[in-house]
């Protein structure tokens, strides 16, 4: 019997533990800050032997998932990407909203390691995209030769080094924080966190176990005035 794809449910098969607790900050797509770190855990149901046999041999994967934070169907014909300024409108389909009839999203990133742990399958991850508990509904191996492909086009949505703000973060502050993870931090302060209708006035977001406060002059220069530590159960590593 053909499956009843009208009424089709969706299960996820994990979730991914990843050190951005809300959608501010997180990077605008996966691998733009190849950094990031995420813990993928299978449920119980999921983790059965063989069903991850054969990806030992493969470096990346492609993950399907649910935009879990955003309303019930609340979506639009047309959206305002941040990638131009919030003040033109594209299709929903011509963009990466998470506002979509479906609200799925996908992500390649890069395989650190797989464990398996009290029965429980985990995947390590480097490049994670998704806020702190998002659902998996599904994963595959990523294929160079037929999934990557330089030269497409890419309308509006220009390369990320084109839009990048330049960061200013007192020495002060840098001082306090690890090279690695404020090299991150600063990438993902170069792509503007702030969500288009927040585009005046400090900001204040949380990232990678810290609490950044900045504002954006006239010249689109960022300027860092408060990073603090944060000690919380929901920004595992």
């Amino acid at each position: 019997m053909k499956r009843d794809f009208n009424h089709l449910v969706l299960k996820p098969i994990a979730h991914i533990e990843t050190e951005f607790p809300e959608k501010f900050g997180i990077p605008r797509q996966a691998g733009i800050v190849k950094e990031t770190i995420g813990k993928i855990i299978f449920e119980k149901e999921f983790s059965k032997p063989g069903i991850l046999k054969g990806l030992e041999g493969f470096s990346h994967l492609i993950l399907i998932w649910g935009f879990s934070m955003e309303e019930e169907n609340k979506w639009s014909p047309t959206i305002r990407p941040p990638k131009l300024g919030g003040n033109q409108r594209v299709g929903v389909f011509a963009s990466r909203s998470p506002n979509r009839p479906n609200p799925l999203g996908f992500s390649v990133v890069k395989i650190v390691s797989i464990e398996s742990l009290d029965g429980i399958f985990k995947i390590s991850v480097l490049g994670a995209d998704m806020v702190s508990g998002t659902p998996i509904y599904d994963i595959k191996p990523y294929l160079a030769y037929s999934d990557s492909f330089p030269d497409a086009l890419q309308g509006y949505a220009k390369s990320p080094d084109c839009i990048c703000l330049k960061v200013d973060i007192p020495e002060s502050l840098k001082l306090k924080i690890p090279t690695n993870v404020l090299f991150s931090i600063e990438k993902i302060l170069s792509q503007d966190p702030r969500p288009g209708y927040k585009r005046n006035g400090d900001f204040y977001f949380e990232c990678l176990s810290y609490h950044i406060g900045f504002t954006v002059d006239k010249d689109n220069i960022l300027h860092v005035f408060e990073m603090k530590k944060i000690i919380s159960s929901s920004c595992k590593k």
